[in-house]
């Protein structure tokens, strides 16, 4: 299976729109990134994504990664410094749980938006979208094969 071929053309953009909504609600940051393979911690691989998105280049290190190597079945959420030290201990792992609960039914899009959708609320209540905010990333899922 292709990369690109986790998601459909349908549900890639019920994705882009559910990152595009929480953007309007926040001055956080929401990336998606795909991938076949990850040799080996899925957290620290994330972490280096992150870094070659620009991601921890944001104005207020709000940034947060949702990281899916698919056919290794690992996964990974990261976030910038702005926000990972305002968020209860465990946060990031209730939001990879979200994840995980519907990949293992093989329910990606939707595992997807749900844990964008709990990213959503925790930007918004601690980023709150100020009026003069510009959107500082491009809100496309970025996919890689290996």
């Amino acid at each position: 299976m292709a990369t690109q071929e986790l998601l459909t053309e349908e549900e890639e953009q019920q994705i882009i729109a559910a990152i595009n909504k929480t953007e309007q609600k926040t001055t956080g940051e929401v990336r998606v990134h795909i991938q076949k393979q990850c040799n080996g911690n899925a957290l620290e691989h994330a972490a280096r994504i992150f870094h070659d998105l620009g991601m921890d280049a944001t104005k207020r290190k709000n940034g947060v990664l949702i990281y899916i190597a698919f056919e290794d079945h690992k996964a990974a959420v990261y976030a910038g410094k702005g926000i990972d030290k305002q968020v209860q201990e465990g946060y990031w792992n209730d939001v990879l749980n979200i994840l995980l609960t519907h990949f293992k039914k093989d329910e990606f899009a939707k595992g997807i938006q749900e844990a964008i959708s709990e990213v959503a609320g925790k930007l918004a209540e601690l980023y709150p979208y100020e009026h003069d905010d510009i959107d500082e990333l491009t809100n496309e899922i970025s996919y890689q094969d290996n």
